[in-house]
């Protein structure tokens, strides 16, 4: 009866299966017709209020006659060209980006920002977007944040207008970067320097040759921390104190840059042994290889002949000009003559290892009991040292622009988002790059119960089945019979013989009984 049941068990867990496959097969051929309607419908956003920029150039087309914008964007007709459009694959209908197209040129583009972002309290958060549609040979894609002040101007915006902030991807040749510059003050100096993050130890480049769009995230802290995130994927992380080169902080000694090595400092760890002498047979003129004295010419060797001849039926071209191309000469080729021969021309003996040679003498080399050490400038106070515990409050921003140089056109930028709140940017975030995102397989069956409901029911189905057979079997109850199924027979049937149980249960009651008349006999034998 066990086995009767292991098969029956078997064959009914192998029904279940095919019953899941089955329901798979059916959701998946409901729910890929709806996909693509879900994918190819882009919603444009509109920017929260509370952010400084948030630009989608979804309604901001590019009238590259105009110079100001409906999206506030200035563009610089000079140089390379900017225009608005969908990118090449067409995925998302209606979502379009800022397109730089020309290539090998220099491209600018800026805006103001709406109010000044002052490094206060709160984080920075700048995200956008970039999509290499012809991937990228030499350039860069990065952002700037430009400083404010009352003498900026857009329309003069070039490579050496100030900046607080720059970041995002740049490639030449086989290096892939992601940028974090930030210029710092020197209060000593009165000079801007520019710091640059270290860069990650991951491998950058499959963001760069992938010809996929890719979210690229800053946060900046008030604890002078930042992260740098790619597609809500940590790739780099620190700290503005000690993760910077050159360091924010400089150095409180530098080496003095007047100080000149002494002419008598011996700085020579070993020296040659004064006390040893060159042996006088030592001959340091022996060449090293020598014609070999016991090699003797081929006897068929023919000295009279060349290896190589000028080709009899070669002839110069029709159009040769001695003139022009100077003298004519045929190709050489093997001679004939020298075909069965071990060699022609004239034959010289190979060359073997002199027994004599002993090259150049040295002295052996010792401990330079003159030794002083390496020489090095002494230190002296750096005048240009000073303390800044909070590197975060950098200069005021007030404009956002890329200015780029790229040998690749085509690069698209999208979704560009500067605020001080990072709920809103995730939310932004979920909104803009999520919504572009392929879903995964639960939220896709979740998302295909919204046009057939009646999915849920088969959901419940296929999980709940399994479910249910599995704690009927691994936990049956009593009203199923136990295992052997021994005791369903009919009264019509012969007798069955009792089980161990029965058996121990009878002895049992029978011991009790026995003990009980005991009992009672007690009172009546001390009656009499």
């Amino acid at each position: 009866m066990n086995n009767k049941l292991l098969l029956l068990l078997l064959l009914l867990l192998l029904l279940i299966i095919i019953i899941i496959i089955i329901i798979i097969i059916i959701c998946i051929n409901v729910i890929l017709p709806y996909l693509p309607i879900c994918q190819s419908i882009y919603r444009d956003i509109n920017g929260p209020s509370k952010a400084y920029i948030t630009e989608t150039f979804d309604t901001s087309p590019l009238d590259r006659y105009t110079l100001y914008l409906k999206s506030g964007f200035i563009r610089f007709l000079l140089l390379g060209e900017w225009v608005v459009e969908e990118p090449s694959n067409q995925e998302f209908p209606g979502n379009k980006g800022l397109i730089l197209k020309s290539p090998g040129r220099h491209h600018a583009i800026a805006t103001y920002i709406h109010p000044v972002f002052h490094f206060n309290s709160k984080p920075l958060c700048l995200q956008y977007e970039v999509f290499f549609q012809k991937g990228i040979d030499c350039g860069g894609a990065y952002i700037k944040l430009l400083s404010h002040s009352d003498d900026l101007r857009l329309s003069q915006f070039n490579d050496v207008t100030p900046y607080t902030i720059m970041f995002g991807p740049d490639k030449c040749g086989n290096t892939y970067k992601v940028h974090f510059i930030f210029r710092h003050w020197n209060p000593v100096t009165g000079l801007y320097e520019e710091k640059h993050a270290q860069q990650p130890e991951a491998d950058l480049s499959e963001y760069f040759i992938d010809h996929k769009p890719h979210l690229y995230t800053l946060n900046l802290y008030p604890d002078n921390t930042f992260e740098i995130l790619i597609d809500q994927v940590l790739v780099n992380q620190g700290s503005l104190l000690m993760d910077m080169d050159p360091p924010v902080v400089p150095p409180c000694e530098i080496e003095d840059p007047e100080d000149t090595k002494p002419t008598n400092w011996d700085d020579r760890n070993h020296i040659p042994d004064p006390a040893v002498m060159k042996p006088q047979d030592w001959d340091e003129e022996a060449p090293q290889f020598i014609a070999d004295p016991k090699a003797q010419r081929p006897l068929a060797w023919i000295e009279e002949e060349e290896p190589f001849i000028p080709h009899p039926e070669a002839h110069p071209p029709i159009d040769w000009s001695v003139d022009m191309d100077g003298e004519w000469e045929a190709p050489l080729i093997a001679n004939p003559a020298c075909s069965e021969a071990p060699g022609c021309g004239p034959w010289k003996p190979p060359m073997v290892s002199n027994p004599a040679y002993k090259g150049k003498w040295k002295a052996p080399m010792i401990d330079n009991p003159n030794y002083q050490g390496k020489w090095k400038p002494q230190m002296v106070p750096n005048p240009a040292y000073f303390e800044d515990p909070q590197p975060f409050k950098m200069s005021p921003v007030g404009a956002v622009g890329f200015e780029l140089w790229s040998l690749t056109g085509n690069v698209l930028f999208d979704n560009i988002l500067l605020c001080d709140d990072l709920e809103l940017a995730k939310r932004w975030t979920e909104d803009t790059w999520g919504q572009r995102q392929t879903p995964g397989i639960v939220k896709r069956l979740l998302s295909a119960t919204i046009k057939h409901p009646w999915l849920w029911s088969v959901y419940v189905f296929t999980v709940g089945l399994p479910i249910i057979l599995f704690v009927s079997f691994m936990w049956p109850d009593k009203r199923f019979g136990p295992p052997d199924q021994d005791y369903y027979y009919k009264k019509s049937d012969e007798p069955q013989p009792d089980s161990p149980q029965d058996t121990e249960s009878n002895s049992c009651l029978s011991d009790c009984a026995t003990v009980q008349f005991s009992c009672l006999n007690v009172p009546l034998l001390r009656s009499f």
